[in-house]
């Protein structure tokens, strides 16, 4: 094993957006079964690092490639492609009064104790997500264009970080 390879050759799968996650989860059990500390227990100190050590690295990859947004990161970090997430000027306005939109409302339904809207919010809020999964996965492994997978990206982490918030609050309104 590669302590230097990639997130998918260690798991010897092609970096695409579109992953079979059924194999990702195969391939990363026979990994842990290899590498997991608990095979080591009689061995070495040194052994007992290194077996550490690769389950932590198995362990990160795995989570990377599980995650849609953070799997789109990666393959663009791997196509050496500057994300410019730290900057939000990069992002339209009108996406960003949509996001103020969606804010307000999901504050509305949670001042108001609105279980159902925000339960309604959170479908809505998946549904959209579902479709820049998609987008992306066509701007990264049909028709490469890193600028627009970038913006679709950004926006990703725009409706994760939302996402969370509404979770958030449907959690607030139950208890």
């Amino acid at each position: 094993m590669d302590f230097n390879a990639n997130h998918f050759s260690l798991f010897d799968l092609p970096p695409t957006f579109r992953l079979d996650l059924a194999l990702l989860d195969r391939r990363y059990l026979e990994m842990q079964s290899k590498v997991h500390p608990d095979r080591f227990a009689s061995a070495g100190e040194a052994e007992k690092r290194l077996s550490l050590q690769w389950a932590t690295r198995v362990n990160e990859a795995y989570q990377t490639l599980r995650k849609p947004l953070a799997r789109a990161r990666y393959l663009l970090h791997l196509a050496a492609y500057d994300l410019g997430s730290e900057n939000n000027a990069l992002m339209p306005a009108d996406f960003l009064v949509e996001q103020m939109e969606w804010r307000e409302a999901v504050a509305e339904a949670r001042a108001a104790g609105d279980h159902h809207e925000l339960e309604r919010l959170h479908h809505r809020l998946q549904r959209e997500m579902r479709e820049r999964h998609e987008e992306i996965a066509v701007l990264l492994d049909d028709r490469p264009d890193l600028e627009q997978a970038a913006d679709r990206v950004r926006r990703l982490m725009f409706l994760e970080k939302l996402l969370a918030d509404i979770d958030d609050a449907i959690a607030a309104c139950e208890e």
